[in-house]
């Protein structure tokens, strides 16, 4: 006998199910929806097929150097992965509890992806010396055709990404202004609250920001080994010296380690809230400028801050007369420093204590 269906439970689970593949439909038209997250996600399932290829012929000719490095091209890929991830969650609205959006992840994914190079490039360069000391024997003559394939894949990931078309900024962020609050200080108190409404929308690629700079890095990392791994050979080949495979791949360890150092750099100090490098010359003379407004005293309690690449968020205080005309304050101040590349600012006006 053929046994029932139970019609409730087929009934609880196609809700979620469908739940599932709606999702899984919104991040997919999330990552087509931009040229930069698209290409991502085509060379990650380019470099993740090569992966598989690489460890097939490594089993197949008993190289144990070509499985190594298809799982160092697994290792990979689980950062490409990570930058996929981040740039599809960079793009969620904001909410109640995340107002100012998503948008960091793409800083993070950055950050997370300068470790991963930097462990890369140390396991590459411990493993290289172990080989200086003790040559292992290299059958490069089975090297040489996977790396040169290798090389291929990665040059297309270059090009996909130098053409992929390059945003003015990393994110893309709207709001609806900030309050400007005018304190009253003394026997009694009253506030008046002008809203300034101020929306800023910088959408675009991801080509600039943290997170391709990152991704950028790995590949560039995988086309250096990979013409690290060409070069040794041949060497190999033509002077039988083992050494040549470790030497080349410490110098390019060196290299990614070197050329992530900044990716690092900068986005620790995004996180840590460092004012913008590209505000240090300029902020002054916006200062200046604000305080030759009438009837502005003093400025107080600035912070500045990068909410994510491109996009830079301050406030501050002002302390002005008791007859200033608030609304001309808070627009021109608003003036200033928009024509500095803040986008966003929130203002406090504040009268003088009697």
């Amino acid at each position: 006998m053929i046994p029932l269906v139970n019609r409730d439970s087929l009934s609880s689970s196609y809700p979620f199910r469908v739940r599932i593949e709606e999702r899984l439909r919104g991040w997919i038209k999330l990552i087509f929806s931009d040229r930069s997250s698209r290409n991502l996600f085509l060379f990650l399932i380019l470099n993740l097929s090569f992966a598989f290829v690489e460890l097939l012929y490594g089993v197949w000719t008993n190289s144990l150097g070509l499985i190594s490095d298809s799982f160092h091209m697994f290792f990979d890929c689980t950062g490409l992965l990570a930058g996929l991830v981040a740039s599809v969650i960079a793009k969620w609205k904001p909410d109640d509890r995340f107002s100012y959006g998503y948008v960091r992840a793409e800083v993070v994914a950055g950050f997370v992806n300068g470790l991963f190079l930097l462990f890369i490039a140390f396991f590459i360069c411990s493993e290289a010396v172990e080989r200086l000391i003790e040559p292992p024997e290299v059958k490069h003559e089975r090297l040489l055709v996977v790396s040169v394939l290798g090389l291929l894949v990665n040059l297309v990931g270059i090009y996909a990404f130098q053409h992929g078309g390059h945003g003015h900024g990393g994110c893309s962020h709207s709001h609806g202004g900030g309050n400007t609050h005018s304190h009253h200080h003394g026997h009694g108190h009253s506030h008046h609250h002008n809203h300034h409404n101020h929306v800023h929308s910088s959408s675009g690629p991801l080509g600039d920001s943290q997170l391709m700079k990152g991704v950028f890095l790995h590949i560039l990392a995988d086309t250096l080994g990979s013409v690290g791994v060409i070069v040794s050979a041949l060497v190999m080949r033509v002077t039988g010296s083992m050494i040549a495979d470790p030497v080349c791949s410490i110098f390019i360890a060196v290299l990614v380690a070197v050329s992530v150092l900044g990716l690092i750099k900068d986005s620790m100090l995004i996180l840590m809230q460092r004012q913008p490098k590209e505000l240090d010359n300029v902020l002054p003379n916006c200062y200046q400028k604000v305080m030759q407004l009438s009837d502005v005293y003093s400025i107080q309690e600035p912070h500045f801050w990068t909410l994510c690449s491109g996009v830079f968020v301050g406030s501050l205080k002002l302390e002005v007369s008791r007859d200033a005309d608030l609304k001309y304050i808070v627009s021109h101040t608003h003036m200033i420093f928009s024509s500095a590349g803040v986008k966003q600012l929130y203002v406090q006006l504040d009268y003088p204590a009697v």
